[in-house]
């Protein structure tokens, strides 16, 4: 056996919160929707497609906010997606931690952490 690849990445959500996910990660972020099969649409969650990877946003009762762990989304101007982020009134906290590396966490509309690093 050996892992060939990452498939997806899925994030929790609150049940209601599909419209907000979508217009951070699908409007702001730029990620195409992806459908999801009808007896899991049904369970509520949306879908996108990260490159040849996918987030999922899977509804989860009673919900928390994941405040460590996160997705890292490689991005080609991490200026231009910080100003993005903040004119849409997202926090923008640089992180110099990791030498080399230009990067910044926010949060989604549900308050799941989520870094962008410059590529």
């Amino acid at each position: 056996m050996s892992v060939v690849g990452l498939h997806h990445v899925q994030v929790a959500c609150p049940a209601g919160s599909e419209d907000a996910l979508r217009a951070f990660y699908g409007e702001l972020v730029g990620l195409p929707e992806i459908p999801k099969p009808p007896v899991l649409a049904a369970r509520g969650g949306v879908w996108f497609r990260v490159g040849t990877q996918e987030l999922h946003c899977g509804v989860e009762e009673p919900f928390s906010p994941a405040l460590k762990a996160h997705p890292a989304f490689a991005v080609d101007d991490v200026d231009a997606t910080a100003e993005a982020v903040a004119a849409q009134g997202g926090s923008v906290t640089w992180d110099d931690n990791v030498p080399g590396v230009r990067r910044f966490h926010t949060s989604d509309p549900v308050g799941n952490r989520v870094e962008f690093q410059q590529v």
